[in-house]
């Protein structure tokens, strides 16, 4: 199997995958009490920052690079040092994750390849040692 095929983009499903995962998981970030704070940082209308995941996502799990196409390096943590994400804020963001994985239903192997990318990148995005106590 060659390297594209084995991507975590493809193992996904490709595009429709992707865009299911981050789909789902902005769903959950509008529906599940422990998001609450992280959600009312963001916009009231959710396309944009639904389309820009995706984008990121189909890069970064190997598919088309299309966030670096449109926006350039995505420089990700100064992106969003803006916004104070401390434990609880990481927390509730993987929380949404872990739904949106949960409802895909995916295979054992695939989540815990998902789940080793996906969770030092989250920590790495923390800029605050604690948060808000009414997330």
């Amino acid at each position: 199997m060659n390297q594209v095929e084995d991507s975590l983009y493809e193992r996904l499903g490709g595009e429709t995958g992707v865009r299911q995962l981050v789909d789902l998981f902005y769903d959950g970030m509008d529906s599940l009490p422990e998001a609450r704070h992280i959600r009312s940082l963001h916009q009231a209308e959710l396309h944009s920052a639904r389309e820009k995941l995706f984008q990121y996502f189909s890069g970064w799990f190997g598919g088309p690079p299309l966030f670096i196409e449109r926006y350039g390096h995505p420089r990700l943590r100064a992106r969003h040092f803006h916004v104070p994400i401390g434990v609880v804020d990481r927390d509730a963001w993987l929380g949404c994750l872990m739904a949106a994985l949960k409802e895909m239903q995916l295979g054992d192997d695939l989540l815990k390849d998902l789940l080793e990318k996906i969770v030092p990148m989250a920590d790495h995005m923390r800029n605050q040692d604690e948060s808000p106590a009414d997330c």
